[in-house]
């Protein structure tokens, strides 16, 4: 018999990167690297963990979760 497959939550967050980094101060410029972010738009999808969502509170003006 075939078990039925289940609806598993990801545990997975998008980010969109929106706002440009100039004119930011260099420690947010590494936090956008260091999220994944190579150009403006973008949505990227990350781990939902504490430390992802503790980046995304620093530069909440240049990125956003989407659903």
């Amino acid at each position: 018999m075939m078990a039925k497959a289940e609806a598993k939550t990801t545990g997975k967050i998008k980010i969109q990167y929106f706002r440009s980094q100039i004119c930011t101060p260099e420690k947010h410029k590494k936090v956008v690297k260091g999220l994944g972010f190579t150009r403006l738009n973008q949505i990227v999808e990350r781990e939902d963990s504490p430390s992802t969502r503790g980046m995304v509170k620093k530069i909440p003006h240049l990125v956003r979760i989407v659903e």
